[in-house]
């Protein structure tokens, strides 16, 4: 199932950046223009069999479309592992299909589109009931509302859905805008800022920062490890929204572990 969306996902990866329909017409090769069959769409098999090549023009296939089917898959195995055959299974397999989408069209194009951020926001705030309650649980919260359930776990999600919305997005936001001020160069763009609501939404307001301070985490060593590499300046644009897309992915399924490890640490 994993691969499977992952090979509808490089349609979207590759129709979305460009405003055209995902639906409509059928997948075809990038090179020649013809039609793809049906055999030959099938994930990583039909890549493996076709030698990364296309059955009509010869032409070379990119190796994105495997590797957007293999991530894809084992995102999808790892959310069975975390979370069960259970509704918030399903509601984070939406939600690191997005991501996934997400990461590769800001690698590839440097924008975050808002067909995708924005709904995956409002999925979110609205579905937050079903999210996993060890990600959504707070002691503070529960200790201050006294209600019975299931009304204090509509509460609780609910009020961590919004505040996490708030935190991601408002942080993302007030950071932006800080650096904006005192360089006059805008450091972060609203989809980023757009991307840390939705993710917030999904994870609530701890693991929202914890996000984003794995997202600089990895874009300060894998972006200045590249571009050190490449020779490139401070200017170089880093696609922030990759990294932060790939520490959301990571804070869903182990993001409670570290903070409980971390914490830990003190008294």
């Amino acid at each position: 199932l994993g691969s499977a969306v992952g090979s509808f996902l490089n349609v979207v990866i590759s129709r979305v950046p460009e405003g055209r329909s995902v639906v409509s017409p059928r997948s075809q090769c990038p090179a020649c223009g013809a039609r793809i069959a049906f055999y030959d769409n099938i994930p990583v098999l039909s890549y493996l069999l076709l030698r990364g090549h296309c059955r009509g023009c010869g032409q070379a296939i990119s190796f994105r479309y495997p590797s957007v089917e293999l991530l894809t898959a084992a995102a999808f195995a790892a959310a069975l592992w975390k979370f069960g055959f259970s509704p918030a299974l399903f509601l984070n397999l939406l939600f690191f299909s997005a991501l996934i989408a997400l990461i590769v069209i800001d690698l590839n194009h440097r924008i975050l589109p808002d067909r995708i951020t924005l709904p995956l926001l409002l999925a979110g705030l609205f579905f937050s009931y079903f999210q996993d309650s060890t990600i959504m649980e707070s002691v503070l919260l529960e200790s201050q509302l006294d209600l019975e359930a299931p009304w204090k776990k509509i509460w609780i999600h609910a009020i961590q859905s919004v505040g996490g919305a708030l935190a991601g997005g408002g942080t993302l936001w007030l950071v932006g805008s800080l650096y904006f001020r005192l360089k006059r160069v805008e450091g972060l763009g609203l989809g980023d800022v757009k991307l840390m609501a939705a993710v917030g939404a999904f994870l609530g307001y701890s693991l929202a920062w914890l996000t984003i301070f794995l997202g600089s985490l990895f874009g300060a060593i894998i972006g200045s490890s590249y571009m050190l590499y490449h020779r490139k300046d401070f200017r170089y644009e880093l696609p922030f929204g990759t990294f932060l897309g790939a520490a959301a992915i990571l804070s869903a399924l182990w993001g409670v572990d570290l903070i409980r490890w971390y914490s830990g640490f003190y008294p």
